[in-house]
């Protein structure tokens, strides 16, 4: 496995050490700090009415967006 050297912050370093386990290596706690969340685990964040303000602002945008493509196709 390739490694690294990077420069960090005092600070920085500081709330990497203290976010990190005993057992932990910093390579192993950045890599779980910045990892990727699945979609599904943001289920139930919104309450229903802000999901459904938030379905139809979308598509309020996507509609908008779709004429302004249209009328730039047919210039």
């Amino acid at each position: 496995m390739a490694t690294k050297t990077i420069s960090i912050t005092d600070e920085a370093y500081n709330i990497l050490k203290s976010k990190k386990e005993d057992y932990e290596s910093f390579s192993k706690a950045i890599v779980k700090l910045a990892g990727k969340k699945k979609l599904s685990s943001f289920y139930g964040s919104l309450s229903e009415k802000s999901a459904n303000i938030l379905e139809k602002t979308i598509l309020e945008d996507r509609n908008i967006h779709k004429k302004k493509h249209k009328k730039r196709r047919i210039v």
